[in-house]
């Protein structure tokens, strides 16, 4: 017998109009390519929002289509966010850090039939614009100055319409929002396809207290890409939840995130780890000047934290939240909020647990698997990690060469190597890739790293596996270390000693300038393997001779 519940679908028009009715005087920030700083109003925002949807429909966009963005992190990337899925098409966030070869293809393979792109990003656009099929380009500029010559105009458009035209469309809550595109370290680019459905679902779980915890009173600044996996989903979060919205435009270095912080009283902001490590390297460097609001929490992805970094940003009154999650999976899957169990535990047992990717948010599920199936939650075995959930991808959009990620009962397999406690907090081990298989044992790259980071003269740290004739594998050690600082090979080895079994440690530690890093700010360890294929630790020449 089925339940006698409206039949009300989850939809980001839904969203824009309960942002409309309720929000309307909350205000909205951009920082500006100048540096100056334009504001306005969500009702303003909505305005515009139906405006843009409404020329989206005039220039001949239908339902379905794909409509890109190539855009920093700003007011007009926001109104894309929504009057796009309103004018029943599909938001296709481009990341313009991949190169143009992969540009191309993703814009072609996703067939954009049309491309809002940012003034400051056309030298970008063009070392591709010729290849790719898309009908219209539509240029954003916060100066006046006119589209170029075959181009359209973004502020022209919106003001050739009337948004007392507009009619909240009734859409399929199946149907698809947004897409965007893995990073592509192996293989070609992978589309994923998010639905209205699985964007409010994932908004609504986010913004829950004890995953995000954002609500009307937050004041919330994404330092994630808005081209990265929608930057987390947070715009459609603080949107949904009425929050101030603070957007940094290009300007993410540490002194220009932290003068935002503190003028526009930010209480949230998310990104990767390296953006906190400079965070904490300019407020170590100048402890007083920044007064910073007291409930700022930083919630953490892309790459595991240093317990160390946990623990100096507390200082600092900052709250760094990790988290896990997947482009699959519109990102979010776990988030490291401390359980009621552990509030009463000991500091260096509540930093532990902090140091972990937390527990599988509602609606997720996950489990390990082993060559023998499934393994237990017991916080020592290692296997890869499966999800599913209501906002999981259950296919890739026009891949079939990536159906090998989707199992037959309905899984997605991550590709990386965790453990999980029986408490239900994952530890990430590693990628399946990146993971180091020594003498027939696992060895987690992760954690090496994480523990050489907590060396005070350490910036960076990446460990990757070299081949070894003994034990088919090693683990070597690549350190930056801190401006004005110095450490050597052995001291690294013996400070990171007492965490790990002997055969866990690496036998040699290599100091370079800087680590390679993906698109979205990632280690990038492929161009570590290979700039280290033909390394030979001096151990395992030693080893030879012997």
């Amino acid at each position: 017998m089925n339940g006698l519940i409206m039949d009300y679908q989850l939809t980001l028009p839904a969203i824009l109009r309960r942002a409309e009715q309720l929000f309307g005087r909350k205000e909205i920030v951009s920082r500006l390519p100048d540096k100056t700083y334009f504001r306005y109003t969500y009702a303003d925002f909505v305005r515009r929002a139906k405006r843009l949807a409404l020329a989206l429909q005039k220039l001949g966009v239908k339902s379905g289509d794909r409509v890109a963005t190539l855009s920093w992190n700003h007011h007009q990337h926001l109104e894309a966010y929504f009057g796009v899925p309103s004018a029943g098409a599909v938001l296709h966030t481009l990341n313009l850090r991949l190169s143009p070869e992969d540009l191309t293809y993703i814009a072609n393979h996703a067939n954009d039939k049309v491309i809002l792109v940012d003034r400051v990003l056309l030298p970008v656009l063009e070392k591709f614009r010729h290849n790719i099929q898309a009908e219209h380009i539509i240029v954003i500029s916060t100066d006046g100055s006119p589209a170029p010559e075959g181009m359209l105009d973004y502020e022209q458009l919106l003001a050739e319409v009337d948004e007392k035209d507009f009619v909240y469309p009734e859409i399929d809550e199946q149907q698809a929002a947004a897409m965007c595109y893995t990073s592509g370290t192996t293989g070609r680019p992978k589309g994923v396809l998010y639905t209205h459905r699985a964007i409010a679902l994932h908004s609504m779980c986010a913004a829950m207290a004890d995953v995000m915890g954002i609500g009307e009173t937050d004041v919330v600044l994404p330092v994630v890409p808005m081209f990265h996996a929608n930057a987390w989903g947070i715009p459609f979060v603080a949107t949904l939840t009425g929050a101030k919205q603070v957007f940094p435009g290009p300007f993410l270095d540490p002194e220009s995130l932290l003068d935002e912080f503190e003028q526009e009283k930010v209480t949230l902001s998310a990104g990767v780890p390296t953006i906190w490590l400079g965070i904490l390297a300019a407020l170590e460097k100048q402890p007083e000047r920044w007064k910073l609001a007291k409930n700022l929490r930083l919630p953490v992805g892309g790459s595991a934290v240093p317990e160390a970094m946990l623990r100096n940003m507390d200082i600092f009154g900052i709250t760094v939240i990790q988290a896990w999650g997947m482009t699959e999976m519109t990102p979010l899957g776990t988030f490291g909020r401390l359980s009621a169990e552990l509030q009463d535990a000991s500091l260096d047992e509540q930093y532990a647990m902090r140091a972990l990717q937390g527990r599988p948010v509602p609606f997720t599920d996950a489990r390990i698997m082993g060559d023998d199936g499934e393994i237990p939650w017991d916080g020592k075995s290692m296997g890869e990690l499966e999800v599913r959930g209501a906002w999981v991808a259950s296919e890739y959009y026009n891949a079939p060469e990536g159906a090998g990620r989707f199992t037959d009962d309905g899984w997605f397999r991550t590709g990386d190597i965790v453990t999980i406690e029986p408490s239900g907090y994952v530890k990430i081990q590693d990628r399946s890739k990146d993971v180091i298989k020594s003498g027939g044992e696992w060895i987690s790259s992760v954690d090496l790293e994480n523990a050489l980071m907590g060396h005070p003269a350490v910036a960076e740290a990446a460990v990757i596996a070299i081949p070894d004739p003994k034990w088919q594998e090693r683990p070597l050690g690549i350190v930056v270390l801190k401006e004005g600082r110095t450490a050597t090979q052995e001291e690294l080895i013996e400070f990171i000693a007492p965490k790990f079994a002997k055969w866990w440690l690496p036998d040699t530690i290599e100091f370079i300038d800087t680590i390679p890093r993906t698109a979205t700010g990632k280690f990038l360890k492929m161009a570590l393997r290979d700039r280290f294929k033909n390394y030979t630790s001096p151990a395992a020449v030693s080893s030879s001779a012997d």
